[in-house]
């Protein structure tokens, strides 16, 4: 089983020799994040908390022995409870404790559906979460080799552990993480803060994963649908990639197989008059992949 461990044993990489994922923003140990169980659940007894989190009645004090918490029993208690993961891995932030959503499943059910939902479906949507496209680029993040991941969609294996360290570290929403239901954006934020955006650098017309890149939107003055950061040598920008019906503005426009963003004005005739630093040209709207609207430009000063 793969459990969320403290840094009091001796490992100094994301994969230790005991199979673990090591959390690095896990500073309590065990026993305090057994505490904080008790107190979402507010149960006082290991028996009790046993029968909320669905184990058996001894695994509580096998997690105080080994200093470990399985990740499934923290995603359980967060959907079970609503309360804030950050504050349940780690002691940080005040305790948000809010109401179940109606409809949605609890305890054993709740446990089953996470169960059910692991390998290749939890895995691509960690993968989405970090913005990779290749499953190497997941393994080289967690040190981990392609067999194990392999092991997961051989086996169904939910690993609970990383999905813990995924949401705590992108910021997307648990719930949809564990379970694929609900939407990728934290449901607990405001709709336009703290996005946890995909990033990609544009060179030489290709477009390249980066990872994730976090920004507080909160300053635009309308909601972005699917913003995706863009880097490039001398420039960045932010496109809602979820904007595809072409107007007058900045857009990122794919020709033929090269990429770059370009100023467009649309004429009579479903025409474009399209423009960028080194080139302007007469289009039809069929001849340009609309990939997503600019809508924050930024230039550097150097």
């Amino acid at each position: 089983m793969w459990c969320v461990h403290t840094l009091d044993h001796n490992c100094a990489h994301v994969n230790c020799f005991c199979g673990c994922i090591c959390m690095s923003n896990t500073e309590s140990d065990a026993q305090e994040m057994i505490e904080r169980l008790f107190s979402a659940y507010g149960v006082t007894t290991q028996r009790a908390l046993a029968k909320a989190l669905d184990v058996p009645s001894n695994n509580v004090s096998a997690w105080s022995q080994r200093n470990s918490v399985p990740g499934s029993a923290i995603i359980k208690c967060v959907l079970d409870t609503g309360v804030d993961l950050q504050w349940l891995v780690n002691g940080e932030l005040a305790k948000a404790n809010y109401e179940r959503n109606a409809g949605l499943p609890s305890g054993e059910r709740l446990l089953n559906e996470i169960i059910s939902n692991g390998g290749r479906a939890v895995l691509r949507r960690i993968m989405d979460a970090y913005g990779f496209t290749l499953q190497k680029q997941l393994c080289e993040l967690l040190g981990i080799s392609s067999g194990t991941v392999s092991t997961w969609i051989r086996r169904n294996y939910f690993p609970g552990d990383v999905v813990v360290a995924c949401a705590l570290e992108t910021g997307v929403s648990l719930r949809w993480l564990a379970t694929g239901k609900g939407t990728q954006k934290n449901e607990n934020s405001d709709s336009t803060a703290n996005f946890t955006l995909p990033h990609k650098r544009l060179n030489l017309g290709k477009l390249e994963d980066l990872g994730m890149w976090q920004m507080n939107l909160n300053f635009i003055s309308y909601p972005a649908n699917e913003p995706v950061f863009i880097s490039s040598s001398n420039s960045a920008w932010i496109v809602d990639v979820k904007l595809c019906d072409i107007s007058n503005g900045k857009w990122l426009l794919g020709i033929d197989d090269k990429y770059d963003i370009y100023d467009v004005t649309v004429l009579p005739g479903k025409k474009l008059n399209v423009t960028s630093n080194t080139t302007t040209f007469t289009c039809s709207t069929n001849e340009v992949r609309i990939t997503g609207k600019v809508i924050i430009t930024m230039d550097y000063n150097m």
